[in-house]
C-alpha cells in the first residue's frame, strides 16, 4: 500500500550476492542504454561489470531475463524511498494521489524510462510470454496497491470507493495511459505537465469523494 510501504521501507545491507546482481543489472543497463538492447553481447555485460557468465546466469537465466530484472528494479525505485517516506507523512489523501501521479509522470517521461519501455515494447512484441510476465510483474503489484489503498480509505469513510480495484486502473490510465502511445510515436514533448495532470485528476477526487 502505497502510504504504508513508504512510511516502513528500511533499506538493510546487500549481499555479496545481491551486490553481484546489482553490479550485472547496472552494467547490462548502461550497455543497454548506450549501445541497445539486440547490440549488446552478455559477454560485454560481464567484462564491465567484473563477474562471470556462470554467475549472469544463475541469477537471470538469460539476456532477456536481464530485461526483465531491469524492468523490474525501474519499477520498484518508487516503492522505497526513504527520503520522501517522511515528507508525505502528513500528507492529506488529495495531495498524497497528486504527489503519486507527479512523480509516476515524470519517472514515465526521463531519458532512461523513456528508452527502457522502447526496449520493453520491442521484446513484448518479439516474445507474448515476455510481455504477460513483464504487465503481471511491473502492472499488477501498482494496481493492487493503489486498490489496498482505496479499499482503506472507503472503509474509513475517506472516499467513496465502490470498487476499489476499478479505480486503481482508472487512476493509472489518467496517470501513464498515453505513455507507450507517446513513447511508441516519438511525442516525448507531449508529456502532462503537472497541471495538466491536475486537470485530468481533478474528476477522480470528486467523483470518488476524496478529500
Amino acid at each position: 500500500m502505497i502510504q504504508s510501504d513508504l512510511l516502513e521501507c528500511v533499506a538493510e545491507p546487500m549481499s555479496l550476492r545481491e551486490r553481484r546482481r546489482d553490479a550485472i543489472l547496472d552494467a547490462a543497463e548502461a550497455l543497454f542504454l548506450e549501445q541497445g538492447y539486440d547490440r549488446t553481447s552478455l559477454a560485454e555485460i560481464v567484462k564491465r561489470s567484473g563477474g562471470s557468465l556462470a554467475t549472469l546466469y544463475d541469477l537471470f537465466g538469460n539476456k532477456q531475463g536481464l530485461l526483465h530484472a531491469i524492468a523490474s528494479r525501474w519499477g520498484n525505485e518508487a516503492r522505497c524511498q526513504p527520503a520522501e517516506c517522511l515528507a508525505m507523512a502528513d500528507l492529506s489523501n488529495v495531495e498524497l494521489l497528486r504527489g503519486y501521479a507527479h512523480r509516476q509522470c515524470d519517472r514515465m517521461r526521463s531519458p532512461r524510462a523513456v528508452a527502457l519501455m522502447r526496449m520493453l515494447i520491442s521484446e513484448s512484441l518479439r516474445d507474448r510470454d515476455f510481455a504477460l510476465q513483464i504487465y503481471r510483474d511491473l502492472h499488477i503489484p501498482a494496481i493492487e496497491e493503489l486498490a489496498t489503498l482505496f479499499a482503506e480509505w472507503a472503509a474509513t469513510g475517506e472516499a467513496e470507493i465502490d470498487d476499489p480495484e476499478a479505480a486503481a486502473k482508472l487512476l493509472l490510465s489518467i496517470v501513464i495511459g498515453d505513455s507507450m502511445l507517446h513513447t511508441l510515436a516519438g511525442l516525448e514533448d507531449e508529456w502532462l505537465d503537472n497541471d495538466q495532470l491536475d486537470w485530468r485528476l481533478q474528476p477522480f477526487l470528486s467523483h470518488f469523494k476524496i478529500g
